[in-house]
């Protein structure tokens, strides 16, 4: 009997030998529970979670509008650096280049450039003579804007454009970023 088992054991050892020069790389070496470690196994390291709605780095400091070209966000950020309000808007067909501008001027009611009752007309900036601003259609509306067209109004909904007319005096901040 003890031979019997002298041979089983001598072919298992050789099936296994043979077994472990054929394999691929990547299961022939051995992992830290193959060795006998069974102890705690490391986490991988937690991914940066980022706030898809958080006021961009790269948009200055204090008291400020920061308008978003890529996202098509706006956000009203306080002098202590906490985002009163973050909303998406339609750009216009002329964006003004990343940059740091100021509100220049603002208009109550006009009839936009593209012919659409717009209210709460906040300028900041000029392209090709083109003034660049935020503004709402009376409506509601936010359509795109006509390619053919050179158009400066970023458009928002009502409630949006209120709170950036509230916000948005003569003199304060606009950045642009990309």
């Amino acid at each position: 009997m003890a031979g019997l088992t002298a041979v089983a054991v001598a072919a298992v050892c050789f099936l296994a030998y043979q077994a472990s020069a054929n394999a691929p790389e990547s299961v022939a070496t051995p992992s830290a529970r193959a060795s006998g470690h069974f102890g705690p196994t490391p986490s991988p390291k937690p991914s940066v979670t980022v706030d898809p709605l958080a006021v961009p780095e790269d948009s200055g400091s204090g008291e400020r509008v920061v308008y978003a070209l890529a996202d098509r966000r706006v956000w009203l950020v306080d002098g202590r650096e906490k985002s009163l309000r973050t909303f998406t808007v339609m750009p216009s067909a002329v964006s003004p280049a990343p940059g740091a501008y100021q509100v220049t001027s603002r208009s109550g009611s006009i009839t936009g450039s593209d012919g659409v009752p717009i209210e709460h007309v906040v300028r900041f900036a000029s392209v090709d003579g083109v003034s660049v601003g935020f503004s709402a259609a009376q409506d509601g509306s936010m359509e795109s804007p006509d390619p053919t067209k050179k158009t400066g109004g970023v458009r928002m909904k009502v409630a949006d454009g209120n709170a950036v007319w509230t916000f948005a005096t003569v003199g304060v901040p606009v950045v642009v970023v990309p």
